[in-house]
Parts: structure tokens; sequence; C-alpha cells
């Protein structure tokens, strides 16, 4: 394992290459899979010791934990300056376990209203099925945050980047208030990454990825990461995810290990990508809008320069014609790839009112910003000059 004395002095891209590393007895480079659902016990004594306390580097069971399972967990925990962490088999696993562990009938919750459709199904559905009592705000309206936690509340959820506004939530004036009203700050940060964004340093309580998107990075797997204080992820989110059971297989952590590596470098060479897309587009004829925290006339352009350290690795357009010109426009790119994931290496392309947010009804949809010619743009490492000429020529299409 590493030496902890030495990792306390890294910086963040020399942690996402070896923190949290187990070596068996061989001596393996590459961080080996423990493909194995259990784990044998010497003598019956040590069984019941082990099920009674877990020592350092002891599991019992994969739905509880597993080697390669760990040293992801460590080394996202790492990265985000959290006390510990929890992967789990999704993004929406990781989202339904820090919504759904700490929560009690009775208790209330306030979240943002711009929200990914199957947060919504939690927070709607689930939650208030359970005597849940929800909540939903302007995320970007502190005004509004203030008056919804003018009275207690149990828990605050928002996404620090929303899906696909790209509108912003003020991190440390929404966590300040939240304290005040005695709760739980969770924010979903999967848009931002760690590598531009730290909500906890900016006083939110957990912090949410889907791993599925830039941590693996590549379209292979799905995961997810929940990061907290040990307290929370031991006692709250540890027995939920054993008893419900979707926790991340060691392949996927493995896959998601080796995307660590390489996440700096894949997220701000993407981010990159993304301004010089976004200078080329700017007054576009075809364009009825264009969305890019890191433009000096975005809506939160100071709050976006506060809270994240760059505009970030998502584009979204809101192109003239409606759905018929947005279709022409998807139908004419050749380097973008029409898909609903993003955070690829690849460049992808959604169509949020027919695919993402389509469950949503029109009026909900307006009520987000989500317009019938909205396009939602996942940079890639692709050369920027194609990419710019790629969705210029696409846009002549309109």
């Amino acid at each position: 394992m590493v030496d902890d004395r030495m990792a306390g002095e890294w910086k963040a891209r020399t942690k996402a290459v070896h923190e949290g590393t187990r070596r068996s007895g061989y001596g393996e480079v590459s961080e080996a899979i423990f493909l194995t659902q259990g784990f044998v016990y010497p003598s019956a004594e040590a069984a019941e010791a082990r099920f009674r306390e877990l020592g350092e580097d002891e599991f019992i069971y994969a739905r509880y934990g597993n080697p390669t399972v760990r040293m992801l967990e460590e080394r996202m925990a790492a990265l985000e300056g959290a006390e510990d962490a929890f992967a789990t088999a999704s993004g929406m696993a990781a989202v339904h376990a820090a919504l759904t562990a700490p929560l009690r009938a009775g208790d209330r919750v306030v979240a943002a209203r711009a929200l990914f459709g199957s947060c919504l199904y939690i927070l709607n559905d689930l939650l208030a099925r359970f005597g849940v009592e929800v909540e939903l705000v302007d995320g970007a309206d502190n005004a509004a945050w203030r008056a919804a936690l003018s009275r207690p509340a149990k828990l605050v959820f928002f996404e620090s980047v929303a899906n696909p506004t790209l509108e912003l939530v003020d991190i440390a004036e929404v966590s300040r208030l939240a304290r005040g009203a005695g709760a739980l700050v969770v924010v979903d940060n999967t848009f931002a990454t760690g590598v531009l964004s730290r909500p906890l340093a900016l006083g939110a309580d957990v912090v949410i990825y889907s791993a599925t998107k830039h941590v693996d990075g590549q379209g292979r797997c799905l995961g997810g990461v929940v990061l907290a204080s040990r307290d929370f992820i031991r006692g709250e989110i540890e027995p939920f995810m054993k008893h419900t059971g979707a926790s991340m297989s060691p392949f996927s952590a493995w896959v998601m290990l080796k995307g660590l590596e390489t996440l700096d470098l894949r997220v701000r060479a993407q981010a990159a990508n993304a301004e010089a897309l976004a200078g080329a587009l700017r007054g576009h004829e075809k364009l009825a809008r264009l969305i890019w925290p890191g433009l000096a006339d975005f809506p939160q352009a100071d709050l976006a320069a506060r809270q994240m350290d760059h505009g970030g690795t998502m584009l979204t357009l809101d192109v003239k014609g409606g759905k018929a010109g947005a279709f022409r426009f998807l139908n004419a790119l050749r380097l973008f790839t029409i898909t609903n994931n993003l955070g690829d290496a690849k460049s992808l392309v959604t169509h949020p009112a027919t695919t993402t947010h389509q469950r949503l009804s029109d009026a909900e949809r307006a009520a987000l910003g989500i317009t019938p010619g909205m396009v939602r743009m996942s940079l890639g490492l692709e050369d920027a000059g194609d990419l710019i000429a790629d969705v210029t020529r696409a846009l002549g299409a309109v």
C-alpha cells in the first residue's frame, strides 16, 4: 500500500495515479482485479472475529467491500478531499443511496428544480411515496433558497452544473443557508468533475459522481461514488448499500481506476475544446443561444469564476428552428456522436427534449429552460479545429 506520509504531500494528478494502491504478493504494476464474491477465513474463530469487526484490509463479501473497489474508493476520496467513499453500481445508485439512506418519513428535502429526470423521479415519486416532503426551487436564485431554508430541513440536493442548461448553484451560499436550517448538503458534481470544482471545500457535506461519465471517460462501464465524512459513509451509506445490493463490481472498479489515471489530463483537454468551440460559435446566426459557463456573457459568469477552475467540458446550443432545426443540425454532424452519455473521449451530442428529459411535460421543460431547439454537447479529445469545422458545417444545414 501507499505510504500515507508521502501521499499527503502529493498533488491531485499524482494521487490519481498512485493513491490507494494495494499490491498482492506478486508485486503487480497495474492494479489487480480481485474478481471474487467471497473471502475465506483461516478458522471459525477468525470468521467470527471478522463479522464482529473488520480490521484493516479485511473483507467479508463483495457486496460489503472488495480490494479492487476499495482502491477506487480511497483514490476518489483522496482526490476529493473526503474522509471516505463508497462505490456504487451506477451514478443513479449513488444518488439513490445518498438521498434515501439519511431520510425518514416526515423529513423535509429542498432541491433545485433543474435536475436529471431520474433524480426528479427519486424526489417526487419515491421519497414522496414514503412520506418525505420535497420542495423544489429555482437553483440559481439565492433568494428562493433563502425562503425555502427559512424553516428546518433534513437534506438539500442540487447539481453543481445543471443538466442540460448548465445553470449553476452557489454552493457556498446554499451550504451556509442549509447549515442554518439543519440540513445536510448533497451535491451531484458530475458535470464539473473534481478536477474543475470542489464542493466539499465550499461547504457541501456529500458529493456524488456518476463515474460512468468523466471518470471512466471512454464509455465502457457504469459506476457511481458517494464521498463524505467517514461517519456518514460508514453510518448511513454502507448499511444501506450492504442491504440493498447496488455495489460496484470489481471489474468496473478496475476500469474506473484506469480512467482516474488520465482524468485530469482528459478533463482539461476537453474543457479547452469546449472553450475553443464556444469562442468560434459566439454570435452565430443559426443559434438563438449559446451556453457555456466560461463565457463573459454567461448569466452567472462571476459565480462560475468563483467556484470553477474552468468553464467545463459541456456546451449547450439553442438552435434556431426548434426541434426541426435541431434535428437537421444533429443529423448533419459527422464527428459528434448522437447518444445520451457524456464525459467521453469522443465528442457526444444529445437532444434533451426528446431523450433525457422527454418524460417531462412541455410546461416542465419550459420552466427549466429546455427548449425544442436545445442541443447538449459533450466535448471529447479530438482536434479543436476539426470539431469547430464539423459544428459550423452542420449549422449550415439548419
